[in-house]
């Protein structure tokens, strides 16, 4: 079978990924599983938290995103980021200036998140057209506790912090600037510039984690947020009712989406936070995000049937919310990662 662009589906992933783990080891707490986002092991004292993220779809800003994106999925488990390695393939004829930009990217993103880059490797590599950068992440849990997407309950409420679309928007406006130029203006591209800074979920995820109350939390990365919930839906065996009016879109996303005609809840969403919740903590959960000037919003419910995952229009009525195939940056991105460094 062919694959398609982005993340293999999450059968594929079953039949020919995981049943190749290597060893079984009784250090491994939480190891590969769909819808989850770090694994969890133990040194036999503390549990730690560990990710790898690769960044195949960005030219501009390409190691900040990595390092953002990255320590995102260490956040999402509870768990304050410390330790990072990077891995960067460049293609042939790359000069040292991008290197530099990546790495000094990398390391300013690190800086801000108290996260430090204990090692890594960097190559130029044939056959490739772009740069391609892996970020791992290690974080130590402390108290051993944490959250996993598999402990999400039927009633739980789904809060959804900033907008969709976050990491989507800021790179469809930074690699295709000219185009968005003379559509938007000079003065949209700047503002759009301003969605990289958001693309971290430390905050938010420590900010409920520490509250009490919270199941699980995830990322909604490629796919965008309808492949976020999916991907929830999917680890804990439950369904969902979501709001299409209570999903909060910016206008930059809409316009953007329009412009090059895509489905903004199917565009990556880093940046964005899935927090589910105990019912009777979301509203003081959402409250004390927007203390934090962080928005968020209540956009649905978790439901028992695992068959049903639904969006409820404006209009009243209901239709199944498609799992995505692909992400919809990948229909535009295509073509300009085969022309650009």
């Amino acid at each position: 079978m062919k694959l398609p662009l982005g993340k293999v589906p999450p059968e594929t992933l079953k039949k020919k990924v995981f049943p190749f783990l290597g060893a079984q080891r009784d250090d491994i707490i939480l190891g590969p599983s769909t819808g989850e986002d770090a694994a969890i092991v133990t040194d036999g004292c503390k549990l730690l938290a560990i990710h790898g993220d690769p960044i195949s779809g960005a030219i501009e800003r390409i190691g900040w995103i990595a390092m953002n994106i990255a320590t995102n999925d260490i956040a999402t488990r509870g768990v304050a980021p410390a330790w990072a390695l990077s891995m960067i393939m460049l293609p042939m004829g790359t000069n040292d200036q991008i290197l530099e930009k990546i790495c000094r990217d990398m390391s300013e993103a690190a800086q801000i998140l108290n996260v430090s880059i204990i090692g890594g490797h960097s190559e130029v590599t044939p056959g490739i057209s772009h740069p391609l950068v892996t970020v791992f992440v290690i974080g130590v849990i402390q108290g051993n506790h944490y959250v996993s997407c598999r402990d999400v309950k039927a009633g739980a409420k789904i809060i959804l912090t900033k907008s969709v679309g976050i990491e989507g928007t800021a790179i469809l406006a930074s690699d295709h600037k000219e185009d968005v130029g003379q559509k938007f203006g000079s003065e949209f591209i700047e503002k759009v510039d301003a969605y990289f800074d958001q693309l971290s979920v430390m905050n938010e995820a420590l900010i409920a984690f520490r509250h009490g109350g919270v199941q699980a939390m995830h990322d909604p990365t490629e796919g965008g947020v309808a492949n976020g919930l999916h991907e929830v839906a999917d680890a804990s065996n439950t369904g969902f009712i979501v709001s299409e009016q209570q999903i909060p879109i910016s206008l930059e996303t809409r316009q953007l989406c329009e412009l090059f005609e895509l489905n903004a809840l199917k565009l990556i969403s880093s940046g964005s936070l899935l927090i589910y919740v105990d019912e009777a903590q979301s509203q003081a959960i959402v409250n004390q995000l927007q203390r934090q000037h962080i928005d968020a919003a209540v956009i649905g419910d978790v439901i028992k049937d695992p068959e049903v995952r639904l969006i409820q229009r404006g209009t009243g009525l209901r239709d199944v919310l498609e799992r995505p195939e692909t992400d919809e940056l990948w229909r535009v991105q295509t073509k300009e990662l085969t022309t650009r460094i």
